[in-house]
Protein backbone atom coordinates (compact mmCIF):
# COMPACT_ATOMS: atom_id res chain seq x y z
CA UNK A 1 0.00 0.00 0.00
CA UNK A 2 1.17 3.35 -1.19
CA UNK A 3 1.62 6.72 1.06
CA UNK A 4 -1.55 7.88 -1.55
CA UNK A 5 -3.43 5.08 -0.09
CA UNK A 6 -2.65 5.20 3.51
CA UNK A 7 -3.85 9.04 3.73
CA UNK A 8 -6.77 8.14 1.73
CA UNK A 9 -7.88 5.36 4.26
CA UNK A 10 -6.74 7.49 7.58
CA UNK A 11 -9.19 10.47 6.34
CA UNK A 12 -12.12 8.15 5.71
CA UNK A 13 -11.57 6.77 9.00
CA UNK A 14 -11.41 9.92 10.73
CA UNK A 15 -14.54 11.01 8.63
CA UNK A 16 -16.53 8.04 9.94
CA UNK A 17 -15.66 8.49 13.49
CA UNK A 18 -16.78 11.59 13.37
CA UNK A 19 -19.83 10.94 11.66
CA UNK A 20 -21.17 8.51 14.33
CA UNK A 21 -20.53 10.84 17.22
CA UNK A 22 -22.57 12.96 15.99
CA UNK A 23 -25.52 10.28 15.63
CA UNK A 24 -25.12 9.15 19.00
CA UNK A 25 -25.34 13.11 20.05
CA UNK A 26 -28.46 13.13 18.46
CA UNK A 27 -29.97 9.80 19.69
CA UNK A 28 -31.05 8.91 23.18
CA UNK A 29 -28.64 6.91 24.93
CA UNK A 30 -30.55 3.67 25.39
CA UNK A 31 -33.92 4.93 26.38
CA UNK A 32 -36.23 2.29 27.24
CA UNK A 33 -39.84 1.73 28.68
CA UNK A 34 -40.98 -1.05 30.24
CA UNK A 35 -44.84 -2.13 31.27
CA UNK A 36 -45.78 -4.35 33.93
CA UNK A 37 -49.44 -6.55 33.53
CA UNK A 38 -52.00 -6.30 35.79
CA UNK A 39 -54.67 -8.27 37.06
CA UNK A 40 -57.39 -6.90 39.00
CA UNK A 41 -61.18 -7.80 40.28
CA UNK A 42 -64.49 -6.00 38.60
CA UNK A 43 -64.97 -3.23 40.23
CA UNK A 44 -61.74 -2.76 41.61
CA UNK A 45 -58.86 -0.54 41.36
CA UNK A 46 -55.87 -1.05 38.76
CA UNK A 47 -52.41 0.54 38.52
CA UNK A 48 -50.89 0.52 35.24
CA UNK A 49 -47.16 1.24 35.32
CA UNK A 50 -44.43 2.28 32.83
CA UNK A 51 -40.84 1.80 33.91
CA UNK A 52 -38.79 4.28 32.47
CA UNK A 53 -34.78 3.77 31.28
CA UNK A 54 -32.85 7.05 30.80
CA UNK A 55 -35.31 9.00 30.55
CA UNK A 56 -34.20 12.43 29.13
CA UNK A 57 -37.27 14.21 28.58
CA UNK A 58 -38.39 13.10 26.09
CA UNK A 59 -42.42 12.55 25.23
CA UNK A 60 -44.59 9.90 26.93
CA UNK A 61 -47.88 8.89 25.86
CA UNK A 62 -50.58 6.44 27.50
CA UNK A 63 -53.26 4.79 25.49
CA UNK A 64 -56.20 2.51 26.61
CA UNK A 65 -56.77 -0.38 24.33
CA UNK A 66 -59.04 1.49 22.08
CA UNK A 67 -55.66 3.45 21.32
CA UNK A 68 -57.32 6.33 22.45
CA UNK A 69 -54.97 8.70 24.34
CA UNK A 70 -55.28 8.87 28.04
CA UNK A 71 -51.98 11.18 29.10
CA UNK A 72 -49.90 12.97 27.28
CA UNK A 73 -46.70 13.90 29.51
CA UNK A 74 -48.50 13.82 32.65
CA UNK A 75 -51.60 15.91 31.08
CA UNK A 76 -54.72 14.47 30.64
CA UNK A 77 -55.81 13.75 27.43
CA UNK A 78 -59.06 11.56 27.85
CA UNK A 79 -62.13 13.11 29.95
CA UNK A 80 -62.49 10.04 32.00
CA UNK A 81 -62.19 10.52 35.63
CA UNK A 82 -61.61 6.97 36.70
CA UNK A 83 -58.13 7.30 34.98
CA UNK A 84 -55.91 9.32 37.31
CA UNK A 85 -51.98 10.01 36.93
CA UNK A 86 -50.68 9.79 40.49
CA UNK A 87 -46.64 9.20 39.33
CA UNK A 88 -44.71 10.81 36.56
CA UNK A 89 -40.59 10.69 37.65
CA UNK A 90 -37.53 10.23 35.35
CA UNK A 91 -38.20 6.11 36.42
CA UNK A 92 -41.88 5.53 36.49
CA UNK A 93 -45.00 6.72 35.23
CA UNK A 94 -48.03 5.79 36.97
CA UNK A 95 -51.91 6.10 36.35
CA UNK A 96 -54.89 4.80 38.38
CA UNK A 97 -58.23 3.05 37.14
CA UNK A 98 -61.15 3.09 39.60
CA UNK A 99 -64.09 1.38 39.38
CA UNK A 100 -62.89 -1.36 36.96
CA UNK A 101 -65.15 -3.30 34.11
CA UNK A 102 -64.67 -5.90 31.69
CA UNK A 103 -64.60 -3.31 29.71
CA UNK A 104 -61.31 -1.98 30.67
CA UNK A 105 -59.87 -5.26 29.75
CA UNK A 106 -57.44 -5.35 27.14
CA UNK A 107 -53.85 -3.83 26.15
CA UNK A 108 -52.89 -0.20 27.67
CA UNK A 109 -49.83 1.18 25.75
CA UNK A 110 -47.26 3.30 27.25
CA UNK A 111 -44.57 5.14 24.51
CA UNK A 112 -41.78 6.87 24.58
CA UNK A 113 -41.60 9.14 21.46
CA UNK A 114 -38.09 9.73 20.10
CA UNK A 115 -36.81 9.36 16.76
CA UNK A 116 -37.70 6.17 17.36
CA UNK A 117 -40.61 5.09 18.93
CA UNK A 118 -40.73 3.16 21.80
CA UNK A 119 -43.61 1.10 23.28
CA UNK A 120 -44.92 -1.72 25.71
CA UNK A 121 -47.84 -3.02 26.40
CA UNK A 122 -49.53 -3.69 29.84
CA UNK A 123 -52.31 -6.23 29.72
CA UNK A 124 -55.29 -5.32 32.20
CA UNK A 125 -57.03 -8.99 32.89
CA UNK A 126 -60.45 -8.38 34.95
CA UNK A 127 -61.72 -11.23 36.93
CA UNK A 128 -65.49 -11.44 37.63
CA UNK A 129 -66.39 -13.14 40.69
CA UNK A 130 -70.10 -15.19 40.72
CA UNK A 131 -72.69 -13.95 42.57
CA UNK A 132 -75.00 -16.10 44.63
CA UNK A 133 -76.51 -18.48 41.97
CA UNK A 134 -80.18 -18.43 41.38
CA UNK A 135 -82.52 -21.33 41.21
CA UNK A 136 -85.06 -21.82 39.03
CA UNK A 137 -88.03 -23.99 38.77
CA UNK A 138 -88.65 -25.68 35.37
CA UNK A 139 -91.07 -28.12 36.41
CA UNK A 140 -93.13 -27.91 40.04
CA UNK A 141 -92.74 -31.08 42.01
CA UNK A 142 -95.86 -33.33 42.78
CA UNK A 143 -96.33 -36.29 44.66
CA UNK A 144 -95.33 -39.21 42.91
CA UNK A 145 -93.19 -37.15 40.12
CA UNK A 146 -90.03 -35.77 39.33
CA UNK A 147 -88.36 -32.23 39.61
CA UNK A 148 -86.35 -30.33 37.48
CA UNK A 149 -84.32 -27.80 39.07
CA UNK A 150 -81.70 -25.50 37.55
CA UNK A 151 -78.85 -23.42 39.30
CA UNK A 152 -77.48 -20.48 37.18
CA UNK A 153 -74.43 -18.65 38.07
CA UNK A 154 -75.45 -15.61 34.98
CA UNK A 155 -71.99 -14.59 35.21
CA UNK A 156 -68.33 -14.78 35.87
CA UNK A 157 -64.47 -15.03 34.38
CA UNK A 158 -63.12 -17.46 34.28
CA UNK A 159 -66.40 -19.38 34.79
CA UNK A 160 -67.52 -20.96 37.91
CA UNK A 161 -67.81 -24.43 38.95
CA UNK A 162 -71.68 -24.67 40.18
CA UNK A 163 -73.01 -28.23 41.93
CA UNK A 164 -76.29 -29.24 43.44
CA UNK A 165 -76.00 -30.42 47.46
CA UNK A 166 -78.68 -32.37 49.69
CA UNK A 167 -77.35 -34.14 53.01
CA UNK A 168 -73.60 -33.24 51.95
CA UNK A 169 -73.55 -35.12 49.02
CA UNK A 170 -73.88 -33.65 45.33
CA UNK A 171 -76.53 -34.47 43.22
CA UNK A 172 -75.32 -35.34 39.52
CA UNK A 173 -76.35 -32.90 36.99
CA UNK A 174 -76.25 -31.60 33.54
CA UNK A 175 -73.69 -28.71 33.04
CA UNK A 176 -73.74 -26.14 30.48
CA UNK A 177 -72.40 -22.63 29.68
CA UNK A 178 -73.13 -19.64 27.31
CA UNK A 179 -70.76 -17.11 26.67
CA UNK A 180 -72.01 -13.28 27.36
CA UNK A 181 -69.40 -11.08 25.70
CA UNK A 182 -66.47 -11.48 27.81
CA UNK A 183 -68.08 -13.06 31.01
CA UNK A 184 -69.82 -17.03 30.98
CA UNK A 185 -72.89 -18.21 31.99
CA UNK A 186 -72.71 -21.78 33.77
CA UNK A 187 -75.57 -23.52 34.67
CA UNK A 188 -76.57 -27.07 36.62
CA UNK A 189 -79.58 -28.73 35.77
CA UNK A 190 -80.92 -31.99 37.89
CA UNK A 191 -84.09 -34.07 37.80
CA UNK A 192 -84.71 -35.88 40.76
CA UNK A 193 -87.77 -38.00 41.58
CA UNK A 194 -90.25 -36.91 44.88
CA UNK A 195 -92.83 -38.25 47.23
CA UNK A 196 -94.63 -35.99 50.25
CA UNK A 197 -91.80 -37.03 52.84
CA UNK A 198 -89.81 -34.84 50.55
CA UNK A 199 -91.41 -31.47 51.12
CA UNK A 200 -89.30 -29.30 53.15
CA UNK A 201 -85.82 -30.73 52.22
CA UNK A 202 -82.97 -28.42 52.18
CA UNK A 203 -80.86 -28.19 49.22
CA UNK A 204 -78.64 -26.07 48.01
CA UNK A 205 -76.57 -25.13 45.02
CA UNK A 206 -73.18 -23.95 45.30
CA UNK A 207 -70.81 -21.69 43.13
CA UNK A 208 -66.45 -21.94 44.01
CA UNK A 209 -64.22 -19.94 41.91
CA UNK A 210 -60.54 -19.64 42.04
CA UNK A 211 -60.57 -16.19 43.00
CA UNK A 212 -62.75 -16.60 46.16
CA UNK A 213 -59.50 -18.84 47.86
CA UNK A 214 -62.05 -21.58 49.38
CA UNK A 215 -65.01 -20.24 49.99
CA UNK A 216 -68.44 -20.27 48.25
CA UNK A 217 -71.97 -18.51 46.62
CA UNK A 218 -74.60 -20.55 48.27
CA UNK A 219 -78.10 -20.77 47.09
CA UNK A 220 -80.37 -22.64 49.82
CA UNK A 221 -83.32 -24.41 48.73
CA UNK A 222 -86.43 -25.94 50.45
CA UNK A 223 -87.80 -28.49 48.16
CA UNK A 224 -91.77 -27.76 47.50
CA UNK A 225 -93.66 -30.52 47.00
CA UNK A 226 -97.18 -30.70 45.84
CA UNK A 227 -99.17 -33.11 47.20
CA UNK A 228 -103.70 -33.59 47.89
CA UNK A 229 -104.99 -33.09 51.53
CA UNK A 230 -105.43 -35.77 54.52
CA UNK A 231 -108.31 -34.90 57.01
CA UNK A 232 -108.59 -36.49 60.55
CA UNK A 233 -111.09 -35.21 63.45
CA UNK A 234 -109.80 -35.04 66.87
CA UNK A 235 -112.66 -36.25 68.70
CA UNK A 236 -113.19 -35.19 72.41
CA UNK A 237 -112.34 -36.79 75.67
CA UNK A 238 -115.24 -38.60 78.06
CA UNK A 239 -118.61 -38.95 77.13
CA UNK A 240 -120.82 -35.88 76.48
CA UNK A 241 -123.94 -34.98 77.87
CA UNK A 242 -126.49 -32.81 77.43
CA UNK A 243 -124.98 -29.51 78.30
CA UNK A 244 -121.81 -29.63 77.64
CA UNK A 245 -119.98 -27.77 74.94
CA UNK A 246 -118.25 -29.66 72.25
CA UNK A 247 -115.13 -28.26 69.86
CA UNK A 248 -114.35 -30.61 66.93
CA UNK A 249 -110.73 -30.18 65.35
CA UNK A 250 -110.20 -30.71 61.86
CA UNK A 251 -106.60 -31.76 61.10
CA UNK A 252 -105.75 -30.76 58.11
CA UNK A 253 -102.22 -31.21 55.40
CA UNK A 254 -102.05 -30.59 52.05
CA UNK A 255 -99.23 -28.77 49.65
CA UNK A 256 -101.03 -26.24 48.96
CA UNK A 257 -102.95 -26.15 52.32
CA UNK A 258 -106.37 -26.04 52.18
CA UNK A 259 -107.90 -22.58 52.64
CA UNK A 260 -111.58 -23.58 52.50
CA UNK A 261 -112.48 -26.26 55.37
CA UNK A 262 -116.10 -27.74 54.96
CA UNK A 263 -118.21 -28.66 58.17
CA UNK A 264 -121.50 -30.54 57.75
CA UNK A 265 -123.97 -33.20 59.05
CA UNK A 266 -124.72 -36.02 56.99
CA UNK A 267 -128.22 -36.14 56.63
CA UNK A 268 -128.90 -32.96 58.30
CA UNK A 269 -128.08 -29.21 58.44
CA UNK A 270 -125.60 -28.47 61.40
CA UNK A 271 -127.23 -27.29 64.48
CA UNK A 272 -128.19 -23.40 64.73
CA UNK A 273 -125.72 -22.79 67.37
CA UNK A 274 -122.77 -24.58 65.58
CA UNK A 275 -119.72 -21.57 65.32
CA UNK A 276 -117.57 -22.44 62.35
CA UNK A 277 -114.01 -20.70 63.12
CA UNK A 278 -111.01 -22.07 60.52
CA UNK A 279 -110.95 -25.82 61.12
CA UNK A 280 -112.77 -25.58 64.55
CA UNK A 281 -116.70 -26.63 64.85
CA UNK A 282 -117.79 -25.58 67.94
CA UNK A 283 -121.23 -26.83 69.71
CA UNK A 284 -122.60 -25.22 73.10
CA UNK A 285 -125.31 -26.59 75.22
CA UNK A 286 -125.31 -29.78 73.72
CA UNK A 287 -128.19 -31.68 73.36
CA UNK A 288 -129.62 -35.12 72.10
CA UNK A 289 -130.87 -33.36 69.03
CA UNK A 290 -127.29 -32.82 68.32
CA UNK A 291 -126.40 -35.79 67.77
CA UNK A 292 -125.58 -37.08 64.65
CA UNK A 293 -122.32 -37.95 62.03
CA UNK A 294 -120.00 -34.95 61.13
CA UNK A 295 -118.54 -34.84 58.15
CA UNK A 296 -114.94 -32.69 57.57
CA UNK A 297 -114.19 -31.80 54.09
CA UNK A 298 -110.80 -30.29 52.37
CA UNK A 299 -109.46 -29.84 48.89
CA UNK A 300 -106.89 -28.04 46.75
CA UNK A 301 -105.39 -28.89 43.23
CA UNK A 302 -104.48 -32.21 43.36
CA UNK A 303 -107.06 -33.92 45.78
CA UNK A 304 -109.40 -33.74 47.87
CA UNK A 305 -109.94 -35.74 51.71
CA UNK A 306 -112.69 -35.97 54.17
CA UNK A 307 -113.31 -37.48 57.79
CA UNK A 308 -116.48 -38.18 59.87
CA UNK A 309 -117.32 -38.03 63.44
CA UNK A 310 -120.22 -39.37 65.26
CA UNK A 311 -121.79 -37.54 68.18
CA UNK A 312 -123.43 -39.19 70.51
CA UNK A 313 -125.27 -36.52 74.05
CA UNK A 314 -126.45 -38.90 77.06
CA UNK A 315 -128.94 -37.81 79.55
CA UNK A 316 -127.52 -37.47 82.53
CA UNK A 317 -130.67 -39.62 84.67
CA UNK A 318 -130.53 -42.17 81.63
CA UNK A 319 -127.07 -42.68 82.30
CA UNK A 320 -127.15 -42.66 86.48
CA UNK A 321 -130.24 -45.55 85.81
CA UNK A 322 -128.24 -47.77 83.16
CA UNK A 323 -125.01 -47.91 85.65
CA UNK A 324 -127.35 -48.65 89.00
CA UNK A 325 -129.43 -51.33 87.01
CA UNK A 326 -125.98 -53.12 85.50
CA UNK A 327 -125.07 -54.83 89.24
CA UNK A 328 -128.60 -56.76 89.00
CA UNK A 329 -128.56 -57.77 85.81
CA UNK A 330 -125.33 -59.49 86.20
CA UNK A 331 -126.85 -61.04 89.81
CA UNK A 332 -129.67 -61.69 87.74
CA UNK A 333 -127.77 -64.05 84.87
CA UNK A 334 -125.67 -65.66 87.08
CA UNK A 335 -128.53 -67.04 88.92
CA UNK A 336 -130.80 -67.63 85.89
CA UNK A 337 -127.39 -70.13 84.87
CA UNK A 338 -127.16 -71.68 88.23
CA UNK A 339 -130.40 -72.86 88.16
CA UNK A 340 -130.80 -74.09 84.60
CA UNK A 341 -127.22 -75.63 85.54
CA UNK A 342 -129.03 -77.44 88.71
CA UNK A 343 -131.98 -78.40 87.13
CA UNK A 344 -130.12 -79.86 84.16
CA UNK A 345 -127.58 -81.99 86.59
CA UNK A 346 -130.92 -83.21 88.24
CA UNK A 347 -132.64 -84.33 85.00
CA UNK A 348 -129.69 -86.30 83.59
CA UNK A 349 -129.12 -87.75 87.47
CA UNK A 350 -132.87 -88.98 87.58
CA UNK A 351 -132.52 -90.31 83.61
CA UNK A 352 -129.33 -92.39 84.54
CA UNK A 353 -131.06 -94.23 87.59
CA UNK A 354 -134.18 -95.26 85.86
CA UNK A 355 -131.92 -96.21 82.96
CA UNK A 356 -129.50 -98.78 85.26
CA UNK A 357 -132.61 -99.90 87.23
CA UNK A 358 -134.40 -101.48 84.28
CA UNK A 359 -131.53 -102.70 83.09
CA UNK A 360 -131.43 -104.79 86.13
CA UNK A 361 -135.10 -105.79 85.95
CA UNK A 362 -134.43 -107.34 82.30
CA UNK A 363 -131.13 -108.99 83.08
CA UNK A 364 -133.58 -110.66 85.93
CA UNK A 365 -136.55 -111.71 83.67
CA UNK A 366 -133.89 -113.41 81.22
CA UNK A 367 -132.40 -115.40 83.32
CA UNK A 368 -135.99 -117.16 85.05
CA UNK A 369 -136.53 -117.69 81.27
CA UNK A 370 -133.56 -120.16 80.65
CA UNK A 371 -134.37 -122.04 83.71
CA UNK A 372 -137.78 -122.71 83.58
CA UNK A 373 -137.82 -124.59 87.17
CA UNK A 374 -136.31 -122.12 89.31
CA UNK A 375 -139.04 -119.70 87.37
CA UNK A 376 -141.81 -122.00 88.52
CA UNK A 377 -141.14 -122.30 92.07
CA UNK A 378 -140.36 -118.75 91.96
CA UNK A 379 -144.16 -118.28 90.63
CA UNK A 380 -146.05 -120.51 93.36
CA UNK A 381 -144.16 -119.55 95.81
CA UNK A 382 -142.94 -122.67 96.70
CA UNK A 383 -140.57 -122.67 99.75
CA UNK A 384 -136.78 -123.41 99.18
CA UNK A 385 -136.95 -125.79 102.25
CA UNK A 386 -139.09 -128.04 101.12
CA UNK A 387 -136.94 -129.32 98.54
CA UNK A 388 -133.42 -129.88 98.69
CA UNK A 389 -132.80 -129.06 95.40
CA UNK A 390 -129.99 -126.20 94.46
CA UNK A 391 -130.85 -124.50 91.31
CA UNK A 392 -127.67 -122.83 89.12
CA UNK A 393 -128.91 -118.94 87.86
Amino acid sequence: MGPDQRSLLLSSTHSLLLHSLILLSLCPRGQAVQAENVTVLEGGTAQISCRLQNYDGSIVVIQNPRRQTLFFNGTRALKDDRFQMVLFTPRLVRITLTNVSVSDEGGYFCQLYTDDTHHQVATLSVVVLPEVPIVEVKKEAVEGGEVELICVSPRSKPPATIRWVRDRREIPGVISQQENGKTVSVSNTIRIPVERKDNGAAMSCEASHPALVGQKRVRHYSLDVHFAPTVKIIPPQGILREGDSLNLICSVTGNPLPRDIQWSRVNDTLPERAEKTANILHMSRLSQSHNGTYLCQAHNNYGRAADHYTLLVYDPGAVVETHSAVPYAVIGGILALLVFTVICVLIITIWCSVRQKGSYLTHEASGLDEHGEVQEAFLNGNDASQGKKEYLL
